[in-house]
């Protein structure tokens, strides 16, 4: 039986070389998030290397948390939960005490030049065309954060022939379906600033209160950048607990 070859630099470490074709078949979607990839043995067998060279890649890709292990299953590619850091430290509860999730509107999505913010988060040129998303997330009907979000239109440009009202509850999945363009982590920032007018006015709240602001950029499984996001809500909202031992 013939073995695929690893193509990559040969001054890597064979592990290494396996690690980076494997996250290849990630980020290319032959290995979609939520499904099992070979076995140890197929793998072995398919790339002609040892086993251990094949559980080192793995467990590589399991501590960058792009795959997860099951015990007696197998291993999967990691589906990451996006909206952790919301639910974290904006968790909200109905009168009977149950937790609630926010429900999801888009108000505007069009093409505008990346400013200079946006441009070094997506790592784009000054004014190269992004796709702008703006979006409510609300509880009740009653608006909880406000979020802006950018995206390079050279990857993201299908969305301009969507309307607003037709965006679901979540986007990533809605990003993969419609444009191909798979996240795999992000990277994010919490900060604390006085709310100005239009802030104001979106959440009922008095201007320069407090508000804070979550910085996201969110990477595909190659790590580069695909959505630059800033999500404001009313500092009162924000609690913030850690159990420390």
């Amino acid at each position: 039986m013939s073995t695929t070859a690893l193509g990559q630099d040969e001054r890597l470490p064979l592990y290494q070389r396996l690690r980076d074709e494997m996250l290849g078949k990630i980020a290319a979607g032959e290995w979609l998030p939520g499904e099992a990839i070979p076995t140890e043995a197929e793998l072995t067998r398919q790339y002609g290397v040892a086993v251990g060279t094949v559980r080192k890649a793995v467990e590589t890709l399991v501590a960058e948390g792009l795959l997860l292990r099951a015990q007696g299953r197998g291993t999967f590619v990691r589906r990451p939960n996006f909206d952790g850091s919301l639910f974290r430290f904006f968790r909200q509860v109905s009168a009977s005490g149950q937790p609630q999730v926010p429900q999801s509107r888009v108000l505007d999505c069009r093409q505008v030049p990346a400013d200079a913010a946006v441009s070094q988060a997506l790592k784009l040129g000054q004014d190269e065309p992004c796709v702008f998303l703006q979006r409510l997330r609300l509880i009740e009907g009653r608006p909880l954060f406000h979020e802006r979000i950018w995206l390079p239109a050279s990857r993201f440009s299908a969305l301009l022939d969507i309307a607003p009202d037709d965006f679901p509850q979540l986007l990533y999945p809605f990003y993969e379906q419609h444009c191909g363009q798979r996240i795999a982590s992000a990277q994010e920032t919490l900060t604390v600033s006085a709310a100005d007018a239009e802030l104001a006015v979106i959440l009922d709240v008095a201007e320069t209160s407090p508000s804070v602001v979550i910085e996201r950029t969110a990477l595909g499984y190659d790590r580069t950048p695909l959505e630059y996001r800033l999500s404001r809500a009313a500092a009162e909202s924000f609690r913030y607990q850690v159990e420390i031992s």
